[in-house]
């Protein structure tokens, strides 16, 4: 009888501590000093909340360290830091977060606003500073040869971006060099700018479209387009996104070298078509397609494109290996002054070193 007594009081104590431990919870409703998520499984984390972006969360945890977890994994979020959060509809609501269940919770001073979790967009710290809103990658390849041929082949790139709920601005540089026993065979710049305002989370409007180009082997000394346009994210997934833009626009062209008689200089009106396809085949490896063309009058050269394809292999946080196929296309080009054309299409595959922040 005693020991039926004791066998009982012991499972009692062990449901009891069970239970006790499913129970527990960090200082509800929100803590003061940590941020806390909860996991499907129950497990709860401390530690810091770094971001919330295309259904993947960041987590600083204080033993396991810097954590990406899938957002359907995560069952509570309780953060003692301000919190800026994105919604559908492009709107924005600061405060601590409170996310429960369906309900998301967002505790500013005396005022509580409650949202569904399915409207959430995006969670990054609140009040951040400017630097935490720009991103971008520097890219950068070489080839040298010496003996017979003396030649160098030298790619450099840089995309940096701005972004807000409502704004992206971005600006891109590409540029390729090539010389054969000091005499120049490749010498092309493209630089652009681009602001677009978001409307709503997949239509924009882009107020300035800024796009120079320089390459003196296809008789193009500067070539500057500005436009406006608008836009549509097609697909916005957690691995795959696709938009496409277009507008009007207006484009001056200064020929490096011209016949007699001719102009040195022409001026158009344009239309702007573009599309960018962003696509997570694994972890470590990521396809980017961008196409950027012009329609213009013949003595501008009547359709010029712009055509990058890339596969990008990730090898640390910061650090990737980089395999490019660029295609450039100018329908009519201008005769040089000695009645040469240049050739339409320019190609070239190349290998990059990028450096991201």
């Amino acid at each position: 009888m005693v020991v039926a007594t004791l066998l009982v009081l012991l499972l009692s104590g062990f449901t009891s501590a069970a239970m006790s431990a499913e129970e527990w919870q960090p200082v509800a409703p929100l803590p003061e000093k940590d941020d806390w998520i909860q996991l499907k499984s129950g497990e709860w984390l401390k530690g810091e909340f770094i971001a919330l972006y295309k259904d993947t969360l960041e987590f600083d945890s204080k033993e396991l360290d810097l954590l990406s977890l899938d957002w359907e994994d995560v069952k509570q979020v309780r953060t003692a830091r301000i919190m800026d959060v994105g919604l559908l509809g492009r709107v924005k609501a600061t405060g601590k977060v409170w996310l429960e269940g369906d309900t998301i919770r967002i505790v500013s001073d005396d005022n509580v606003v409650e949202f569904k979790r399915s409207q959430i967009v995006s969670i990054t710290t609140g009040a951040e500073s400017e630097l935490k809103k720009w991103s971008g990658k520097f890219d950068f390849g070489l080839t040298l040869q010496k003996g017979n041929v003396n030649q160098y082949d030298f790619t450099t790139g840089a995309t940096v971006l701005r972004r807000t709920i409502e704004n992206r601005l971005s600006f891109k540089y590409l540029a390729n060099f090539s010389s054969v026993n000091s005499n120049d065979t490749i010498d092309n710049q493209r630089a652009t700018v681009t602001w677009d305002k978001f409307v709503t989370d997949r239509f924009y409007a882009s107020p300035v479209v800024l796009d120079w180009y320089r390459d003196p082997f296809q008789n193009i000394a500067s070539r500057t387009t500005l436009a406006v346009g608008v836009g549509y994210v097609l697909i916005d997934t957690k691995k795959t996104e696709w938009a496409i833009s277009g507008g009007p626009g207006y484009q001056q062209t200064d020929f490096d070298s011209v016949q007699e008689g001719e102009n040195d200089r022409t001026s158009t009106g344009a239309l702007t078509l573009e599309t960018n396809f962003d696509q997570d085949w694994t972890k470590a490896i990521e396809f980017k397609f961008q196409y950027r063309g012009q329609i213009t009058n013949t003595a501008s050269g009547k359709y010029n494109h712009h055509m990058v394809a890339t596969l990008e292999t990730e090898w640390t946080k910061i650090l990737d290996f980089d395999f490019s196929f660029i295609w450039d296309r100018t329908e009519e080009p201008q005769p040089e002054a000695d009645g040469t054309v240049p050739e339409q299409n320019d190609f070239r595959l190349v290998v990059s070193l990028g450096i991201e922040f």
